[in-house]
């Protein structure tokens, strides 16, 4: 790769502002600097702190909205010599390396320096397994309601009964639905929903007994033992601080 082959934008995002869907030639990678970002390919949500960034090949309709106050920097690579590969999108790590790397490459820099730093940057991108939650929405109306009521509020504690009632359903239509459509089980994907929506909190410093509080678990023990299982770090870890022992009380219209 040669000259500039990594453009870079920022975008100053208010809580609730959003890039409706749309697509760019270049690959993109989607990444914020401070807040949080929900990005949502093909009905398939990711919810982005500072310390994730998530890859959006080149071709493929996206959008996205700020879950709060939130600076984005745009990051799009030139599709042609691009040595990544990475043809669906793919979560990745954004060490502090890779942090003062796009900081640097937003600089005036000789063609030979630019060259040398967007090597290095994507050399230290790496993909992350665990360490997101995505949550695919299902296709059908009756279940796609009963998402949306979730997602609205996570804290809804109402039966699987009780929300088949309120979309004229039944239950049962509904595990069916979940499961053929998302992959998941009902109960698994309210989890989901409720741990996704925890991350915008945490991204405020919220302490954590609140955020369990607001997403609908009865202790700040079995919110935590929950964020574990599913993305394999306490919030602390997910957050930056990898080496975390003890959980802390709290933690620390344009496209793009």
């Amino acid at each position: 790769m040669s000259g500039r082959a990594i453009g870079l934008a920022r975008f100053d995002m208010a809580r609730g502002q959003k890039f409706d869907r749309h697509v760019h030639k270049a690959h993109q990678l989607a990444w914020v600097r401070s807040g949080v970002l929900m990005v949502d390919v093909e009905d398939r949500y990711w919810v982005l702190p500072p310390t994730l960034a998530l890859w959006i090949p080149g071709g493929v309709w996206h959008a996205s909205i700020a879950l709060r106050t939130s600076i984005m920097q745009g990051i799009y690579l030139e599709p042609a010599g691009c040595p990544v590969a990475w043809t669906e999108p793919t979560v990745v790590s954004v060490p502090p390396l890779a942090r003062h790397l796009i900081t640097y490459l937003a600089g005036e820099l000789t063609e030979a320096a630019r060259s040398h730093g967007e090597a290095v940057l994507l050399d230290v991108l790496r993909p992350v397994e665990k360490a997101t939650i995505e949550l695919p929405l299902p296709a059908d109306e009756r279940a796609r309601e009963v998402a949306h009521l979730i997602l609205a509020d996570p804290t809804d504690r109402r039966s699987l009964d009780e929300l088949a009632r309120a979309v004229r359903s039944s239950s049962r239509t509904l595990l069916r639905l979940f499961l053929a459509e998302t992959g998941m089980t009902f109960t698994q994907w309210r989890a989901h929903a409720r741990l996704q929506a925890s991350i915008a909190y945490l991204a405020e410093g919220q302490p954590v007994a609140r955020v369990a509080e607001h997403v609908g678990y009865a202790t700040a023990s079995a919110f935590v033992a929950a964020f574990r299982r599913l993305t394999g770090h306490t919030p602390a870890a997910y957050f930056g601080n990898a080496d975390a022992r003890v959980e802390r009380a709290s933690v620390a219209g344009v496209q793009c």
